[in-house]
């Protein structure tokens, strides 16, 4: 995909172009806003928001990381929903969108590989709900930092941009993310099943 030269285009309003822009990105906007804000429907609206604000706002993109630019938009779209329903999100880790699926889905799909054994599949749908619980724990913007950075493998400086962020606050945010779900995991260690509990350690 080329593109910085679909940035121009649809810069110049083609659409079509912009559209190249929403087959390449959806997929990342919407787990994002799936994560987030935890319902499929509210994700999708959070999803198209985003896009229409993007392509209503492309000519002031002065470059850069595109895909950090139209990720503050969903972020920020997210908020928004979230202040506006004054609740958390309730997003499951074992639901994640793959990468061939999109905004239409009924939910993302699972983490767990097609080729896990089922008893395996099981014990990792057990650990990624411990985890998910965690991370609902946490304020909501140490839970986006560490989506962006632990679930969604991105790089402290486009979370910096995503986020509108100092590069030094989303470190420091997401420091503080990940002490309190390791406090928070250490408790609910218990909970996990034996092939992901440290060695020597059993269930009480």
């Amino acid at each position: 995909m080329d593109e910085p030269g679909l940035i121009r285009q649809a810069q110049r309003g083609d659409l079509q172009a912009f559209n190249g822009l929403v087959l390449a990105y959806q997929t990342q906007v919407y787990n994002l806003a799936y994560r987030i804000i935890g319902e499929t429907d509210a994700a999708a609206d959070a999803t198209q928001e985003a896009f229409i604000s993007a392509f209503r706002n492309l000519r002031g993109f002065r470059g850069g990381s595109f895909r950090g630019w139209l990720l503050r938009i969903v972020t920020n779209a997210c908020y928004d929903e979230l202040r506006r329903r004054k609740r958390r999100p309730e997003a499951s880790l074992d639901t994640l969108t793959d990468a061939d699926s999109g905004p239409e889905d009924e939910g993302p799909a699972s983490l767990i590989s097609q080729h896990e054994l089922p008893e395996a599949a099981a014990e990792r749908a057990e650990l990624d709900r411990a985890i998910q619980g965690c991370l609902e724990g946490l304020p909501v913007e140490f839970r986006v930092v560490a989506i962006l950075a632990d679930v969604q493998g991105y790089d402290y400086r486009e979370i910096a941009v995503a986020l509108g962020k100092p590069l030094g606050t989303v470190k420091s945010r997401l420091a503080r993310a990940r002490l309190r779900l390791r406090d928070c995991l250490e408790r609910s260690r218990e909970l996990f099943p034996s092939a992901f509990r440290l060695e020597g350690e059993t269930a009480p």
